[in-house]
């Protein structure tokens, strides 16, 4: 088990080559900020990449990607991001319609590794991108695939259906103490407070 690990380790490690452009994105709800570096961990951005979550936002991060390869010699790309919140997923799915490599880091990994750069776990969006990139470029990422459109509804469904579920548990349990408080009498009445007959009422 272990030797397959390393052996899964080495080969994402592997596909970081002298070539490859690894671009590291830190997520925002509005704005994100990208950061880029060679297979040694070089910095090859002067700024990071500023980049609405919108349309324009990915054809403007697309155009720096291009430029950055076309200026380094680098004709291979990674993107790492992390898989946080829903916010990385337009952007995840339009660099793959692109023809761009998409990795996702964990976010612990990220956590582990801010004092890497600067002695310092401070958090910025620049710096955090960086992180991202860095762990990529040394294997530290899960390759991302789409799934088809069906099984996505499938899985926002899921999410919807367990974030009702448990407001309704929080809603019944705020109504048997207000009755519990202000109507004791209640459940002489009705055994089962949420039985039809006791709705109507």
């Amino acid at each position: 088990m272990k030797s397959r690990l390393i052996k899964a380790q080495n080969q994402r490690v592997e596909r970081i080559s002298t070539f490859t452009l690894v671009i590291g994105i830190d997520i925002a709800k509005e704005k994100h900020a990208a950061q880029a570096i060679n297979f040694r961990g070089i910095v090859l951005t002067k700024r990071p990449i500023m980049f609405s979550n919108d349309h324009a936002g990915f054809e403007h991060l697309i155009s720096s990607i291009r430029k950055l390869q076309k200026m380094h010699n680098l004709n291979d790309v990674v993107v790492g991001m992390e898989s946080t919140v829903h916010y990385w997923f337009n952007i995840a799915n339009w660099l793959m319609k692109q023809g761009v490599s998409v990795v996702l880091v964990n976010p612990m990994t990220t956590k582990r590794n801010k004092e890497n750069r600067d002695n310092s776990p401070s958090k910025n969006d620049p710096k955090d991108a960086l992180v991202i990139a860095d762990a990529v470029s040394r294997g530290f990422y899960t390759p991302f695939s789409p799934k088809e459109e069906t099984f996505r509804r499938i899985r926002v469904i899921v999410t919807n259906r367990e974030h009702w579920v448990v407001k309704s548990g929080r809603i019944k349990n705020r109504i048997h103490r207000w009755l519990d408080i202000r109507f004791p009498e209640y459940r002489q009445a009705f055994d089962e407070i949420f039985s039809p007959r006791s709705l109507a009422t």
